[in-house]
């Protein structure tokens, strides 16, 4: 049964996938910058949710071309993280899981005028422990990080355990889940770019996805940055 809440959160996803919309543009496109919004206006709470949702993506173009981050983004990421503070998580393994995708944010933030740099947080649980299934979701939840120059002790465990990488996203593919298989492929994207040998073919993944995919602009834009780490972008 639709409730008053429901609106809104449409309105929420909605404005999700016109940032992802807008970011996808400008990495095709190389128009530089996003220009998400007006600097001289009042940003609509939507966007700012947006952004905050986004992250560390909504500098994906920069950071993959090695510019560096735009001052009009910074501040409308920086404003977005203060209207919409940190959720409440369901778990410790999930609190750890914001607390890192929080962390991108504020390391590219720390680039600009608009933020400063901040302790990485505890390492989430290797798959040794956990098991690789629950491990590469958690890493999925993380793929924001995989991006040029940010790196931290998550990318050193996505280095050492690209096996757990590789078989979270063919199980993805094998369940229908593009969605998470397109976070996992990112990584592998991301180490392979390192020029480290990885356990499966990237390639036919993102070009099955293409076909597959739930294509939504967040997860094309997931891919492009896939594809672009790929093809050997900046780092």
């Amino acid at each position: 049964m639709p409730t008053a809440e429901t609106p809104l959160r449409d309105e929420y996803a909605a404005a999700v996938e016109r940032v992802a919309d807008r970011t996808l543009a400008v990495l095709r496109d190389g128009e530089g910058t996003a220009a998400l919004a007006d600097p001289d206006s009042l940003v609509p709470r939507p966007l700012l949710a947006a952004v905050r949702v986004l992250g560390a993506d909504v500098f994906a173009p920069q950071l993959l071309t090695g510019a560096e981050p735009d001052g009009t983004t910074a501040a409308l990421l920086a404003e977005a993280r203060v209207a919409f503070p940190a959720p409440a998580p369901s778990s410790a393994e999930a609190a750890l899981v914001i607390s890192w995708q929080d962390w991108a944010a504020a390391q590219v933030l720390a680039r600009t005028p608009y933020g400063a740099a901040v302790r990485p947080p505890a390492v989430l649980s290797d798959p040794d422990e956990v098991g690789w299934q629950a491990w590469s979701k958690r890493m999925a939840q993380l793929s924001s990080l995989a991006l040029p120059t940010l790196d931290g002790p998550m990318h050193d465990a996505a280095r050492t355990h690209t096996l757990a990488l590789a078989r979270g996203t063919v199980r993805c593919m094998l369940r229908r889940d593009p969605t998470t298989a397109v976070r996992l492929a990112r990584w592998l994207a991301w180490v392979g770019a390192e020029g480290r040998p990885l356990r499966l073919e990237i390639e036919p993944v993102l070009d099955r996805i293409r076909l597959a995919g739930d294509g939504t602009s967040r997860s094309v834009l997931e891919l492009t940055i896939a594809q672009c780490l790929l093809n050997g972008a900046t780092r």
